[in-house]
C-alpha cells in the first residue's frame, strides 16, 4: 500500500481499525469480519500476544486485496523490521521517534507516527512520516486539529477517544480515526466486532 491507496481508503471509509489483544488463532476471522463491514485498514498493535505472527496471518489472508493491514504500537526500529518481515505495510506509533520513522521509510513502509505538539509534527515530517497520528485526540477540542494544520502540511488521523459519538466532530479537520474498543476488544468474537463496526459506520 503506497500513500495514495491510502488516502484513497480513508475517503472512502475514514477508520483504521485498532486490534488490540487479538490472537494469531483469532487474527483473520475478526479481520474478515470486520473488512466484511466495510473498514478495510486494520492495526494491530505489538502489545498483543504474538503481533508478529498475527500481522503476517492477516497480511497473507489479504495479500490480492485492498484491505491494508498494519502495526501500531511500534517503538522501536527492530519492531519495524519485525512487521516488515511479516509483511504489515504501515507503522503506526503513540510517539514520533525519528529512528522509527526513518527505519519504516528505508524499508518501504507507510509512516504514521504520533504527534501532539506543532514541534512533534514538524520532526515526524522531517524525517519522512507519511501521516500524522494526533495522540491522545480526544483529550482535545476537534478545533486542535484546525489549529495544527494551519501551519502543519500533513493528513492528520486522529486517535485516543474517538468513536461513534464524536468522530464526525474530528472528522472535520482529520482524514480519518483509529478506532479501537468502540470496534474490537479483547476476546470479542467475528460476529460482534462485525455489528461494531456497522455501528460506526453508520454513524458516518
Amino acid at each position: 500500500m503506497n500513500k495514495p491507496q491510502m488516502q484513497q481508503a480513508l475517503a472512502a471509509c475514514p477508520v483504521v481499525a485498532i486490534l488490540r489483544g487479538v490472537t494469531p488463532a483469532e487474527a483473520v476471522d475478526v479481520c474478515q469480519a470486520i473488512a466484511d463491514a466495510g473498514i478495510s485498514l486494520i492495526e494491530i498493535t505489538m502489545n498483543s500476544p504474538e503481533a508478529l505472527a498475527s500481522v503476517k496471518r492477516v497480511a497473507d489472508h489479504f495479500a490480492e486485496s485492498a484491505i491494508g493491514v498494519g502495526a501500531g504500537t511500534v517503538l522501536t526500529p527492530e519492531d519495524v523490521e519485525g512487521v516488515a518481515a511479516a509483511g504489515g505495510e504501515y507503522i503506526i506509533s503513540p510517539d514520533c521517534n525519528p529512528e522509527v520513522i526513518r527505519r519504516t521509510k528505508q524499508l518501504g513502509l507507510l509512516s504514521l507516527p504520533g504527534v501532539f505538539t506543532a514541534t512533534e509534527a514538524f520532526t515526524a515530517l522531517r524525517n519522512g512520516a507519511d501521516f500524522l497520528k494526533l495522540f491522545p485526540a480526544g483529550r482535545m477540542a476537534p478545533e486542535y486539529i484546525k489549529d495544527l494544520k494551519a501551519v502543519v502540511p500533513a493528513d492528520v488521523i486522529a486517535v485516543g477517544g474517538v468513536g461513534p459519538d464524536n468522530i464526525q466532530d474530528y472528522l472535520q479537520y482529520a482524514v480519518g480515526a483509529g478506532i479501537g474498543s468502540a470496534v474490537y476488544k479483547a476476546g470479542r468474537s467475528p460476529e460482534d466486532a462485525a455489528a461494531a463496526a456497522k455501528r460506526l459506520i453508520q454513524a458516518l
